[in-house]
């Protein structure tokens, strides 16, 4: 019995290591795929190997320790960026975090840099956008420490938050606050990031799914109970981004220009896709402000002084923002510019109008902002996105 037992010992400890939990998520932006990952589990260590396109392609291999908590005790990465000049293309990233510091050193072919950071304390957590495992982590170290602090739906717990590719890894740390929800939910703010994000898990603290419907990210991400096969998605991505010339924004930026007898017009705005998306109402909530396409703010320039839907304007540079309703539209005319489309400021309102609504067919893919001369004294200012138009008449004074 004792030889049989020895031998069962022996065959246990030489066989294969066990699999692991193995998942993956997937990140959408309406129809159209922007992320793909898939992950292995085993005890406290967890290896990633993920891409996307926002808007870069880029791949990344990770492997991550996890500490008391599930926090992050050390994190190596390696980040491949086919559109990055050749000394940059390939990079290597080690983070490693301690109760006081987190230690972050980037090696590419330009170099080495090492950067510490104070915790001050508190938790420090890793977050790339788009990467949902870190995110999961993210989530699950928060709601752990609101656990052991017998904490219910509303309270918050804040966390702190390290980067590691992108421009984010110059930065000090951020703060991240997530907040408890009912019904295995909880929601993120970050300090940086405009909006809100929801997330739901179950009774293990697996992230299911993942809203950016309240972000400026605008991304819907599930759990995928097989991992998927990121090689083949990469090079899916890496082969539309090399026969477009080289990796586009995801919301291009356009200008408008036109004239209205002697006055000149420009109009400079992002221009995101409806990509299947139910716009009204979702992507573009109702009752709310809106920038007005995508990224930073929309700016509208006049050489001559114009009354704009009722409000008159001198000549000059202005930002322009729309309140979208369940019947019609509001448009707003505002004096600061420069700003990224998330930081409105009702301080510097010129005015506010309605716009004309219409339904338009077949529908705009892409959002557009014109404007057509009547004559030489009277034109329009039209928006249109998916069915509908809004238009508001311009008069040169």
């Amino acid at each position: 019995m004792k030889r049989f037992i020895f031998l069962a010992l022996a065959a246990l400890a030489c066989s294969p290591a066990a699999p692991g939990e193995q998942y993956g998520f997937v990140a959408r932006l309406g129809r159209d795929t922007v992320s793909v990952e898939s992950v292995t589990r085993r005890g406290d260590t967890v290896t990633s190997d993920a891409v996307d396109r926002f808007p870069r392609v880029r791949r990344r291999h990770t492997r991550i320790e996890l500490g008391p908590g599930g926090a992050i005790r050390r994190l190596v990465m390696d980040i491949h960026t086919p559109s990055e000049p050749a000394a940059q293309r390939e990079r290597h990233v080690v983070a490693e975090v301690t109760a006081g510091s987190v230690r972050v050193t980037r090696r590419d072919g330009t170099g080495t840099t090492t950067r510490a950071f104070a915790t001050q304390g508190g938790m420090a957590m890793a977050h790339v956008p788009q990467m949902y495992s870190l995110y999961e982590l993210y989530f699950a170290a928060a709601l752990r420490r609101a656990a052991a602090g017998h904490r219910a739906a509303g309270d918050t717990v804040r966390m702190r938050q390290f980067y590691i590719d992108r421009e984010f890894d110059d930065f000090p740390l951020h703060h991240g606050v997530v907040r408890l929800l009912p019904g295995g939910r909880a929601e993120i703010t970050h300090d940086w990031l405009s909006g809100t994000g929801e997330a739901a898990f179950d009774s293990a603290y697996r992230m299911l799914r993942y809203s950016g419907a309240r972000t400026t990210y605008l991304v819907d991400v599930r759990r995928l109970a097989s991992p998927p096969d990121v090689g083949a998605v990469a090079a899916r991505f890496e082969a539309l981004e090399a026969r477009g010339g080289g990796f586009r924004q995801l919301s291009v930026r356009d200008t408008v220009r036109a004239r209205i007898g002697a006055a000149a017009f420009t109009v400079d705005y992002g221009r995101p896709l409806a990509r299947g998306r139910v716009l009204l109402g979702n992507v573009v909530p109702y009752d709310r402000v809106w920038r007005t396409g995508a990224n930073a703010a929309t700016q509208f320039t006049t050489s001559a002084p114009v009354t704009l839907a009722g409000m008159r304007l001198r000549a000059g540079t202005y930002t322009l923002w729309t309140i979208p309703h369940a019947r019609g539209a509001e448009l707003i005319v505002n004096r600061q510019t420069g700003q990224w489309g998330t930081r409105y400021d009702a301080a510097h309102d010129l005015g506010r109008a309605p716009m004309t609504a219409d339904r338009v067919a077949p529908p705009v893919e892409q959002f557009t902002i014109s404007i057509d001369a009547v004559d030489a004294r009277r034109g329009t200012l039209a928006m249109a996105w998916g069915p509908f138009r809004w238009t508001a008449p311009i008069e040169v004074r």
